[in-house]
């Protein structure tokens, strides 16, 4: 691509821009927020406040405690722990999932249905 050519893609785009922007200078919406902009900062400087110092105020609630709330929220919740205890060897195994290696390799070598009554205890 030529110099030349791309100068004139260059000033194509800047007219598109300047267009685009008269667009928004026109648009009430903008001059609204903007003039909100300007009040709050004259505040700002009024009562000697930072934005930070805005934020604090209009959201007292501290960051950490969002974080963490919504964390458990959206997560799953936590597994009951189950202790179980083979009769015959008097091993015990606390799991808080069915896929734990020797509770797995109890329930091939007796059966689901006998290991589960071996089931001693459920915890929170």
């Amino acid at each position: 691509m030529s110099i030349l050519s791309t100068y004139m893609q260059k000033e194509q785009q800047l007219k598109q821009l300047q267009e685009e922007l008269d667009k928004l200078k026109n648009d009430d919406r903008l001059k609204a927020e903007l003039e909100f902009r300007d009040k709050l900062e004259d505040l700002m400087r009024e009562f000697d406040k930072s934005a930070a110092d805005v934020i604090k105020l209009l959201d007292p609630t501290p960051t950490a405690n969002k974080t963490s709330s919504s964390t458990k929220s959206t997560g799953r919740a936590k597994r009951k722990l189950k202790i179980y205890k083979n009769p015959n060897t008097g091993e015990v195994v606390e799991t808080r999932g069915g896929n734990q290696k020797t509770l797995k390799a109890w329930k091939d070598e007796f059966g689901a249905d006998i290991v589960d009554g071996w089931l001693v205890k459920t915890e929170d």
